[in-house]
Parts: C-alpha cells; sequence; structure tokens
C-alpha cells in the first residue's frame, strides 16, 4: 500500500510538474542573491560574493520540489567589467535538470552623492547589462512512473541543452529594477525532440525606504514577476526589514503558490545566513518546504 500511494503521489507531482511548468523555479532567496536569474548583477557591490543555497531537501517527501544553487561572482579591476558562474540542480518528481553558466556583465555608472547614510553606500547608480551562456542536462525518469501501455512513458529521457541568457538591471542608493531571460533560445538546440524547455522572463523593482529618524532600519518592498509560456502568469510580492545589516526578517505571497517567510543574520561582516520557509496554500499536494542560504562576501562584507 505505501508503494501504491508513493507511485500515485510521482504521478501527481508529474502532471503538477507538467501543468505549472517547473523547469525553471522562483527563488526564494532572489532578494538576497540576484545573480542566479540576473547575471547584470554580478560585481554590483565591487566586492567578490559567493553563495549556496538550497530549498526542500530537509524534511521533505521523496519526488518534492528541491534546488540547490552554488553561485559566485566579482567585478574586475575597472570595476565596470565583472565575470560569474554558478551551477543550479532543480528536482521535482522523476525531473532533474542541472544548469551550469559562466555569466559577464557590462556596467555604466552615474554620479554618487555621498551625503546619505554612511550604511547606504553600497548602493551605487548604475545600469548594468549581462550575458550568460550555460549548458543544462535534463533528465526525466519516466519508466519509475510504472505506466503502461503509452509510449510516451515507455523511455526515459537523458539530453544536454545548450542555453543563452540576456539580462539588464539599473540600481542606486533608494531604487532597483531587474529584467532578465535567463534563456533565450529555449529548446531550439536540443538533441531530443521530447525536450519542452521553456524560456521564462523575469522582472523585478524594488524600494529601499529609510527613515531620518531610524536611519538604521531599512525597509524594502520588492515584486517579481514571472512570465513562462504554457503556465500563469507569477508574481512575488515581499517586504523585508533590516537593521543596519545585522538583522533581517521578512514576508511575501507568491500567487496561487504560497506564504514565504525568512529571517536572516549577518555572523560577521563577511558572512551572511539566512533561513527560508515556504507554505503552501490551495491544498497543494507538494507540501511546506524550509531552505537556507549562506553568502560570503569579501573585503567589505555587508557591513560599512
Amino acid at each position: 500500500m505505501k508503494i501504491y500511494t508513493k507511485k500515485v503521489l510521482l504521478i501527481l507531482i508529474f502532471v503538477v510538474a507538467t501543468v505549472s511548468a517547473q523547469q525553471s523555479p522562483l527563488f526564494s532567496e532572489y532578494n538576497h542573491n540576484p545573480f542566479i536569474i540576473n547575471s547584470a548583477y554580478a560585481g554590483l557591490s565591487g566586492d567578490t560574493e559567493v553563495t549556496l543555497s538550497n530549498n526542500g531537501y530537509f524534511g521533505n517527501f521523496d519526488g518534492a520540489p528541491r534546488t540547490l544553487s552554488f553561485s559566485g561572482h566579482g567585478s574586475l579591476n575597472n570595476e565596470k567589467l565583472a565575470l560569474g558562474a554558478g551551477i543550479v540542480r532543480d528536482e521535482l518528481g522523476v525531473t532533474k535538470s542541472t544548469n551550469v553558466f559562466a555569466a559577464f556583465s557590462y556596467k555604466i555608472f552615474f554620479d554618487f552623492k555621498s551625503s546619505r547614510p554612511y550604511w547606504q553606500h553600497y548602493s551605487r547608480n548604475v545600469l548594468s547589462f549581462g550575458l550568460t551562456a550555460g549548458l543544462q542536462q535534463f533528465q526525466d525518469n519516466l519508466t519509475e512512473l510504472n505506466i503502461i501501455n503509452d509510449p510516451e512513458f515507455a523511455n526515459d529521457v537523458n539530453t544536454s541543452i545548450p542555453t543563452m541568457g540576456l539580462s539588464l538591471l539599473y540600481n542606486n542608493a533608494l531604487f532597483y529594477a531587474g529584467f532578465s531571460v535567463p534563456n533565450v533560445i529555449g529548446d531550439e538546440l536540443a538533441s531530443e525532440q521530447v525536450v519542452r524547455l521553456s524560456s521564462p522572463v523575469y522582472g523585478y523593482v524594488g524600494y529601499r525606504f529609510f527613515s531620518n529618524k531610524f536611519d538604521n532600519i531599512m525597509l524594502k518592498p520588492n515584486i517579481l514577476i514571472k512570465h513562462e509560456n504554457g503556465a500563469p502568469l507569477q508574481a512575488d510580492f515581499n517586504l523585508s526589514v533590516s537593521v543596519r545589516n545585522k538583522f533581517e526578517f521578512g514576508g511575501g505571497y507568491r500567487t496561487s503558490s504560497s506564504f514565504n517567510l525568512l529571517a536572516g543574520v549577518y555572523l560577521i561582516k563577511n558572512i551572511r545566513f539566512i533561513y527560508f520557509y515556504n507554505i503552501a496554500t490551495n491544498n497543494s499536494p507538494l507540501g511546506n518546504s524550509y531552505g537556507i542560504s549562506l553568502s560570503i562576501k569579501f573585503n567589505e562584507g555587508y557591513q560599512l
């Protein structure tokens, strides 16, 4: 009975994945590591930063959504140019994908006013352009579903697909906005015709509110919109509160999916730890999930 229930659950997850086009997950931590979806963020602060993040790897049942990512980026000597790289492992049911990519960004800097509170100075007034190139390994273990008399489930799928992405970012001390297409060529170069790799489009905008009376506290509302062919438009509405880059907490809502909570602490000026928890809505069979993100920024770090 337990094995039968597991098979039914895997089939249900496969159907959910097909309907929701779960090939490019929305990242709960994108607000803390925009580079993972927007290569124009590379080298924005001028310091080298590396981030390890996971979601869904602790406490979830087999087949539940899981994402593991590792990335790093930093600027070159003139700070107008930056390089980065990353790897993202995504699992859902019998579907697994691994995306390895390298990134390049070019920045145009504008006037900088030093009259702002000193801990805002890391937020440069800049327009940045990003380019990525990578390879996505895609695997569908369809035979594990044990669906007989259906040729579409008779064989597993294992293929690698070249990817190329474009991105744009504007940032100043208070406002930021980004736009990115991590894979502009979709599945055009796929060797397997059965693979349908979509081309998600991300757009996000945010604002940093500071009080003249409490300039150690920053309120940061932000919105991320994701469009993907064959899936409903998705949006994240988030609000985080940061206490002078020492403590942080926040929450948000993801349309037709979940409520999101996060809490973070800056262990020392160079290390940031974030915990996030996603509460599923609409009786989703995927359940709740949680994960962690660990970032290290060299040189000046996160605290000024």
